[in-house]
């Protein structure tokens, strides 16, 4: 009898360890996963959906931004575009391609045995994709990952997914675990969150077929309709393999770039690399940003809020007044609600401007590197791609601070890096 005990705690032991997420094939190791322009596709995301974007993303998801302050200033956005306004071994590799304007970098992630465009983005923890659970208008022009087709895919009982926004836009629908492979690195039994339901916002993004997130882990939504049932990303998954427990954004300013997981290039940055602790209880690489420059010159921020690094967001998301101090110091400069922020001549001086991570480093945006897009046809009215956060209480800083700073999220401590890049010419 004691024996029959004993070979039935060992086969139920190994079952636990064999469907448990486990990284196949990494031998202590880094791999890169290359971005490079979609150039079938326009540049044409204007500074609008850009803010509308940011706002909604970070309002009851994320349970920073209140939804009366985001449903105000979507409000005002919507009333825009009704107007019509214009506005190092066995590295393995894959093509990212950003969306229009670099708003989404998507890499091709294999699923399965099937290749979906997703979007690396450290503001969230969930890897979610359109599915053929969806209606076919739903699923349109995106590919959708089909779980029948799958000879690795495990549902989840009982087990589903929601993410909603403070607009009302959002995806929902069930999970299960299946064999996921970025940049040739593979994790079995990897949580995937298959859509059956997708917001309007999300089926008209033809670029992006869902979401592999980069925050901490706690983030996943993942629950039975009581309670979490958590998940790890794909990161943490692959993060005790890897030759350093790190991955690196790397945006170059024409919008190609790198994400390196397992490595940090000192070749990318001059000087020593800065490291800041982050407050990883909301689940997001968080720290303090209380001061801020321009042209050199120092201010404080007073009443600071926190500060997000979010290489799904396409803008640097300011305290309102940091904004408003910056584009005091550009010529013609206005903020302008029709088109949802502040512009400006194209033709105008942009100075430097640089924001605090943590207390012990600033990090350094060119002013030739400012610039989001063109307002009119006519391009002589341009969009900043610096903005404020008009009071929302949150700073959010995306791509226009990962295209002048090589940016590592360390894991391991619970850290993010930086480093200044080179001038660009």
């Amino acid at each position: 009898m004691a024996y029959l005990r004993l070979f039935f705690m060992v086969t139920l032991l190994a079952a636990i360890v064999l469907a448990a997420p486990r990284p196949a094939r990494v031998q202590k190791r880094s791999f890169r996963v290359p971005r490079s322009l979609n150039r079938a596709h326009p540049r044409g995301l204007n500074g609008r959906d850009a803010m509308r974007k940011v706002l909604t993303k970070y309002s009851s998801n994320g349970g920073f931004i209140s939804n009366h302050k985001v449903s105000a200033m979507l409000e005002g956005l919507r009333t825009a575009a009704a107007n019509g306004t214009k506005s190092g071994n066995g590295t393995g590799t894959v093509a990212a391609n950003p969306e229009q304007n670099a708003a989404l970098f998507l890499s091709p992630v294999d699923i399965g045995g099937q290749t979906l465009n997703l979007d690396f983005d450290s503001g969230s923890s969930d890897l979610w994709v359109f599915s053929t659970d969806l209606p076919a208008q739903s699923i349109g022009q995106h590919s959708a990952f089909d779980a029948s087709k799958s000879t690795t895919f495990k549902k989840m009982d009982g087990a589903q997914f929601k993410i909603s926004y403070g607009d009302g836009s959002g995806a929902a629908g069930t999970v299960g675990t299946d064999k996921v492979t970025i940049g040739g690195v593979t994790v079995d039994n990897q949580a995937v969150e298959l859509a059956n339901a997708v917001s309007r916002s999300f089926i008209q993004d033809t670029n992006t077929d869902g979401l592999v997130g980069l925050a901490f882990s706690k983030l996943n939504t993942v629950n039975d309709g009581t309670k979490k049932i958590p998940q790890k990303t794909f990161f943490d998954n692959v993060m005790g393999n890897l030759d350093l427990p790190v991955f690196t954004a790397d945006l170059d300013p024409d919008g190609t770039g790198v994400y390196e997981f397992g490595k940090i290039d000192s070749t990318k940055f001059v000087g020593e690399m800065a490291w800041i602790p982050v407050n990883s209880s909301s689940g997001f690489w968080q720290f303090p940003s209380a001061k801020f420059s321009v042209n050199g010159k120092v201010f404080e921020n007073k009443g600071a809020s926190q500060a997000i690094a979010d290489t799904g967001t396409s803008l640097l998301l300011v305290d309102q007044p940091v904004a408003e101090a910056y584009y005091s110091q550009v010529q013609g400069a206005q903020l302008n609600a029709q088109v949802g922020g502040f512009i400006y001549p194209c033709a105008a001086k942009l100075p430097d401007m640089a924001v605090a991570i943590g207390d012990s480093y600033m990090a350094k945006i060119p002013g030739n590197q400012i610039t989001f897009a063109t307002v009119d046809q006519a391009n002589t009215t341009c969009f900043g791609g610096i903005q404020g956060n008009q009071g929302a209480g949150l700073q959010i800083y995306g791509d226009t601070m990962f295209k002048a700073q090589l940016v590592a999220f360390n894991g391991g401590n619970q850290s993010v890096g930086f480093g200044e890049k080179p001038p660009v010419a």
